[in-house]
């Protein structure tokens, strides 16, 4: 198939890409600046150029395809509210590019959400919906809008911790605030949980959810069901040589500032039904494995 994909030079994207090639897909990624280009047409990957804020490029991106990708997403927190409708309106388009607005067009749209948008406190599966209205992310209601109209759009949920060589997700922060405060914290007794999965595991997911999944559907590309937090303070302490301390609910906010929120998140999910019905079997290295390495704590 031809698959256009955005963010394909991302970290989740760039993965995404390289497991569609290996599995004899032609891509085609979008690409906002020249470096971006050169980086994908070295990959063997057709450039199409624009943004997630340029409807015409995204339009006529998804015209193209047999089907669509969506991993771009711009993580500036700073204007993370921004960047959710931005996301919206991306995902809407990507859909009428694919002709799902109006003629319950085939051609499939995989859209990116994350199990941080479900009720935490309990393991989270594939069944469950977003109902929860204290995150602006609103990739999944995007697709629910399509699907309601009779377009073919499923959604692959990711965990917190997405890591790998090249991570600059979460554990990287607190690796920048461990360096900053001179301390490794983690909220209470750390014992709330983060789901996790190795970006190359991650891929496979969106491949096979492509070639083997149902329109409507729900994805969990979740390798660890649920990493106790302290654990991951504990080896970013060992490897900056910092203490390990607790933090109370009250002195998070300070310490951690807006990722407070984040840090002391319990959301455990599951992917038991994923790995059933699309024969998905993580073989990447585990969370605490991977960013014990000094390729996550370089001088």
């Amino acid at each position: 198939m031809r698959v256009f994909v955005t963010g394909a030079t991302g970290f989740v994207g760039s993965a995404v890409v390289r497991e569609l090639q290996l599995g004899g897909h032609a891509v085609i990624g979008l690409a906002r600046s020249d470096k971006a280009a050169s980086t994908l047409t070295t990959a063997g990957v057709t450039v199409h150029r624009g943004d997630l804020e340029d409807n015409d490029s995204l339009r006529s991106g998804a015209e193209m395809a047999d089907a669509v990708i969506h991993t771009g997403f711009n993580h500036d927190f700073s204007r993370f509210k921004e960047n959710c409708e931005v996301d919206a309106r991306a995902i809407q388009v990507l859909g009428e590019g694919l002709g799902q607005t109006h003629s319950g067009s085939r051609r499939l749209l995989i859209v990116t959400s994350g199990t941080g948008v479900l009720s935490p406190g309990r393991t989270a599966t594939e069944e469950d919906v977003q109902i929860s209205t204290a995150t602006p992310r609103a990739s999944e209601r995007a697709a629910e809008t399509l699907s309601a109209r009779g377009g073919s759009v499923s959604v692959i949920r990711l965990p917190p911790s997405v890591h790998g060589d090249g991570d600059h997700g979460f554990v990287p922060l607190l690796i920048g605030i461990a360096r900053r405060t001179g301390v490794s914290a983690y909220i209470e007794d750390g014992s709330n949980l983060w789901p996790a999965v190795h970006r190359f595991d991650a891929a496979k997911v969106y491949r096979l959810a492509l070639e083997k999944g149902d329109a409507g559907a729900r994805y969990h590309a979740v390798a660890e069901e649920g990493v106790p937090f302290r654990q991951i303070a504990e080896v970013i302490g060992k490897r900056l040589g910092v203490p390990v301390v607790a933090k109370s609910r009250e002195e998070a906010g300070e310490h951690f500032g807006w990722f407070a929120h984040f840090a002391g998140i319990d959301s455990p999910a599951s992917s038991v039904w994923t790995r059933e019905v699309l024969g998905w079997r993580p073989t990447e290295t585990t969370l605490i494995a991977d960013i014990d390495r000094e390729a996550y704590f370089p001088v």
